[in-house]
């Protein structure tokens, strides 16, 4: 994914961890399409830099000194900014609270930390590509907060499934939470061979993200919410 000059996807890294900043510079780095131009500790810093820098995204920790992620999206893609930036939160916190505000104050994706650098580099080119993505373990919570309660004897649908078998199993386990590696590991099959499949999937229902999938597969009786602890 490049950027409307057909530059690298220019990034703005704002965490307190210096080890974590350090990691993602490795990860994003190491990507021919991405470019990290800057760094900050804290979010007053990461604000001032998004504004002088101009990056073409910001990866925003919540907890950082002073102000904090959630504020920084907010200043940064809120509603009402003139000239907003993505940001794509990335944390190792993901209360509902954060992951609400985060999106309704227009951060473009919720990743968690420990999702592993694969889906860190898939929520930068979906940002860039006006998509959203969110951490599965959050799309599994966020459904379970958002679905009705049970209607005694709920109807299925007789309507052909526009998904195949397999495609119908994919769906089935973005629904439970799983990761493109986990999905892998449980079919034999590559990470990268479940994320096309993911795709399709997307393509079929018309849905944007793995949120989308997981509802689909809710409501057509492939998938329910876990029991809540």
């Amino acid at each position: 994914m490049t950027t409307p000059l057909g530059g690298p996807t220019r990034i703005l890294i704002a965490d307190d961890q210096e080890d974590v900043r350090s990691g993602f510079r490795l990860i994003l780095g190491s990507q021919p399409d991405m470019a990290v131009v800057g760094e900050a500790a804290d979010g007053l810093t990461a604000v001032g830099l998004a504004r002088t820098l101009r990056p073409d995204l910001v990866l925003a920790d919540i907890r950082m000194p002073g102000v904090d992620g959630l504020e920084v999206t907010r200043r940064l893609a809120g509603p009402g900014v003139p000239d907003p930036v993505r940001v794509l939160v990335v944390t190792t916190f993901d209360h509902d609270d954060y992951v609400r505000t985060a999106l309704r104050d227009g951060a473009c994706g919720f990743l968690l930390k420990r999702s592993g650098p694969g889906l860190l580099i898939e929520g930068v080119r979906a940002a860039m590509a006006g998509d959203m993505l969110i951490s599965p373990q959050i799309t599994v919570r966020l459904l379970q907060n958002l679905a009705p309660a049970p209607a005694p004897a709920p109807a299925v649908s007789t309507a052909p499934s526009p998904l195949t078998v397999r495609e119908q199993e994919i769906a089935r386990l973005v629904a439970e939470g799983l990761t493109n590696a986990e999905i892998g590991e449980k079919l034999f099959i590559t990470a990268g061979t479940a994320k096309t499949h993911i795709a399709n999937v997307q393509a079929k229902l018309k849905v944007r993200n793995r949120v989308g999938i997981a509802a689909w597969s809710w409501e057509n009786g492939l998938a329910g919410p876990a029991p809540r602890e």
